[in-house]
């Protein structure tokens, strides 16, 4: 890698801590690379990726190492290509509501300058504080605001990008419409850094709501809350948020940041409204209602500090759950959102005749659900039981019409079950498409194709 280091001095390192620091991501799967860049602009991506393709070295695009299914986790010999230090908001556009920026800004940054302006980006997961857009971009992340708002690729308008040849290409549009030609914005939105590296970004914004007003709605049965969400989208209400935690994750968050929930609570809905004050104090009351003739206690946030800290708890889930066990095997189920009563009494099911532990929180308003499997992988015998018990779930989850995942997309954890999702003839189309983009197969080798 001498020659690397050579066309980006300084912006490359072959150090074993950086090798070790940036050889895993949150998915707990871990190889280190053979050296880590760091571009500071769009002309060094291109220098890292002729380099790449003149050498057939593989190349694996990062953002923060945040993602849950090991898209960023080094293929042998692979140089990491971090994105980090391309972090600038580099135009804001508030007449025609667009932000164009790098890859690395955070999006939790991006969030507090665009409300500095009064406007708006919705996509919100809960890593926010330290995900970046592109990352967001490559996974077409979603959040809590996703059953109002939609995900990432919801957003997204243009996209400039470096093919793994070096070449430099610009799809999408500055406009709130283009239909000229193929879709390649909506393609590489999602596609796991393996057919291009993203080196800017032109996202859609919306005017900042007037007001919010944030929901706890406590629930003594777990059926009761699943019924609570499909009554209250069936009653024309979109709630920005509507959250679902289990009483296994209520314990591990009261355990980890307590708030002072009660340890008889089967499951809670945190509910969010946003807009107008008039018509969500009326939403506010109606969903009241619903809970209330299911037997759900609501409390009301009074203030913006108490609303901030039930979204504490709620982001502190994750970390809450390694508290619990450090090596649990994550998943994010979707099913529609009718069927979520359904889907959680499966999942129930499953725990008690496995013996596994299977804790429970996610986004009910669009049936997307993130299944915990607490086992240790140093037990062989658990971790095998608990693997099997993935291909359990995955069958539930599309027999009742929904897909293996919602937002964490395949990276390696998945790509052994995509084809119980996908047909032969898509999985053969998109490994097309994998060759036309990176014939030479070096950019993100080894995700998401089995």
């Amino acid at each position: 890698m001498d020659n690397l280091s050579e066309l980006l001095p300084g912006k490359t390192s072959t150090h074993p801590e950086d090798l070790l620091c940036y050889g895993f991501d949150a998915s707990g799967l871990e190889a280190p690379p053979a050296a880590v860049a760091w571009p500071h602009d769009t002309s060094d991506v291109i220098k890292v990726m002729k380099y790449a393709f003149a050498n057939g070295i593989p190349v694996i695009p990062r953002g923060a190492g945040t993602g849950m299914t090991g898209g960023s986790v080094p293929a042998r010999g692979a140089i990491i290509l971090s994105t980090e230090k391309m972090n600038r908001i580099i135009e804001l556009d508030e007449q025609n509501l667009t932000v164009l920026v790098e890859p690395g800004v955070l999006n939790g940054k991006l969030q507090r300058e665009l409300e500095r302006h009064k406007l708006f980006y919705p996509p919100d997961p809960a890593s926010m504080n330290f995900c970046t857009i592109g990352g967001n971009v490559a996974e077409n992340a979603g959040g809590a605001r996703a059953v109002k708002y939609g995900v990432t690729k919801d957003y997204v308008l243009g996209l400039e990008a470096v093919l793994p040849d070096g070449r430099l290409i610009q799809t999408g549009v500055k406009t709130a419409k283009g239909v000229v030609g193929y879709d390649l914005t909506g393609l590489l939105v999602g596609s796991e850094g393996t057919l291009a590296v993203i080196t800017k970004i032109r996202l859609k914004l919306l005017p900042l709501p007037q007001e919010v007003i944030t929901l706890l709605v406590l629930f003594r049965e777990l059926e009761q809350s699943g019924a609570a969400v499909a009554r209250i989208i069936a009653e024309g209400i979109i709630p920005r948020t509507l959250e679902f935690l289990d009483r296994e994750t209520i314990k591990a968050v009261e355990n980890y940041k307590p708030i002072g929930l009660p340890d008889d609570v089967d499951a809670l809905l945190l509910i969010e409204l946003d807009g107008a004050p008039s018509v969500i104090t009326r939403d506010a009351e109606k969903i009241s209602g619903i809970c209330g003739d299911l037997d759900g206690e609501v409390v009301m946030a009074q203030n913006e500090r108490a609303r901030e800290k039930l979204w504490e708890a709620r982001r502190a889930v994750s970390p809450a759950l390694f508290h619990i066990s450090p090596t649990k095997i994550n998943e994010d189920i979707v099913v529609p959102r009718s069927r979520l009563p359904e889907m959680l009494r499966i999942l129930r099911g499953l725990a008690e005749s496995t013996g596994i532990r299977i804790v429970n929180f996610g986004h009910a308003g669009d049936g997307n659900i993130h299944v915990n499997l607490m086992v240790d992988r140093n037990n062989n015998e658990e971790y095998e039981k608990a693997s099997k018990l993935v291909g359990d779930i995955f069958r539930a989850t599309l027999e009742l019409g929904g897909t293996i995942s919602g937002e964490h997309g395949v990276g390696l954890t998945k790509k052994e079950y995509i084809t119980m999702e996908i047909r032969p003839v898509e999985i053969e189309l998109m490994k097309k498409i994998k060759v036309v983009f990176d014939p030479k197969n070096i950019l993100n080798p080894g995700k998401i194709f089995p």
